[in-house]
């Protein structure tokens, strides 16, 4: 099985795990607090140990010193609820600028780990309507991977 430590933050949703990449201070820790706020379960921050199986499959899991542990900045370290491992379905840049209309799912650049790989998006976390649009990209990835590419109406 191949493994890799990397400096991100992972949650959990119904349609699957979503990764959030970006620097430090980039709003991993605050975009995954208001994912969790409406409704994920965190799976790790600042330190997500990615495991790659031999079906393919991405998962997450925290180190196990920072299981459950969420850095908000301003804040403080909060112990909240985590569910691990987690199959990753999207990862989302924090330090890439989104496209306005980004191409159907089956052309989303990917992140290559070992064998396998995950569809990437830009993202801007700190906008209003942020949780609300990782869950939206969240579900075009996962419904491409179910049903094939969407069809693009224009």
């Amino acid at each position: 099985m191949t493994r890799l430590d990397l400096h991100a933050t992972a949650v959990l949703l119904p349609a699957g795990g979503l990764l959030l990449l970006g620097r430090p201070g980039a709003g991993k820790s605050d975009l995954a607090f208001r994912l969790v706020e409406q409704g994920a379960m965190l799976v790790a921050d600042d330190r997500v140990e990615l495991r790659v199986h031999g079906d393919g499959g991405i998962e997450a899991a925290p180190p196990p010193r920072l299981a459950g542990l969420l850095e908000l900045r301003g804040v403080g370290i909060l112990r909240l609820p985590w569910r691990a491992p987690a199959a990753l379905r999207l990862a989302l840049d924090l330090d890439r600028e989104p496209e306005r209309l980004p191409p159907p799912p089956a052309e989303w650049p990917r992140l290559a780990f070992g064998p396998a790989s995950l569809p990437v998006l830009g993202f801007r976390p700190f906008e209003a309507s942020a949780p609300a649009k990782a869950l939206a990209a969240l579900a075009r990835a996962t419904d491409m991977d179910r049903h094939g590419p969407a069809r693009d109406p224009r």
